[in-house]
């Protein structure tokens, strides 16, 4: 794991900076199809707390943003249910970079292309420290929960089921 002074500038580092939250960057060895599971052994975090920025769509191809825990999968039929839409559904990668201006892989809720409704697993604002994309592949940024509260304003959901 590097830390630090050598972390890429990206729209979500921007969007932490000019929101004035503080944040420490974690540069790992990003692994291809290696999640959550890669970021929090490469940081010798729990994976409980890197949390995933999900892009999904409702059934009229709306986006969404569903942020987890790194080690729970997002129950799609209880998510429609919660925020009433009748089902929700993974977006495909091509669409999730449309909307995001980033990869899957590097997605960040934060500096996102476009303003996209955000929804936050409800334990995740319990954890002291969260760790989250900051914009690129092999590349988390750690901050206290509730700054994703202030500067996101997210509906807060209880849709995690053990992966």
């Amino acid at each position: 794991m590097k830390h630090g002074d050598n972390a890429p500038q990206t729209p979500a580092t921007r969007f932490l900076q000019q929101h004035r939250v503080a944040h420490t960057n974690h540069l790992y060895a990003y692994e291809e199809h290696g999640g959550t599971s890669v970021s929090s052994r490469e940081l010798n975090v729990p994976e409980h707390e890197v949390v995933k920025t999900l892009v999904m769509e409702d059934e009229n191809a709306r986006p969404l943003i569903v942020l987890m825990h790194g080690d729970l999968k997002v129950s799609t039929k209880e998510l429609a249910r919660q925020i009433a839409t009748k089902k929700v559904a993974p977006c495909k990668p091509e669409d999730a970079h449309r909307h995001t201006g980033y990869l899957v892989g590097g997605c960040s809720p934060f500096g996102t292309k476009k303003n996209l409704p955000v929804y936050v697993e409800k334990t995740i604002l319990d954890l002291p420290r969260i760790y989250i994309n900051g914009g690129r592949r092999g590349f988390l940024v750690g901050i206290d929960p509730r700054e994703l509260v202030r500067i996101l304003s997210p509906m807060v959901v209880e849709v995690g089921r053990p992966d």
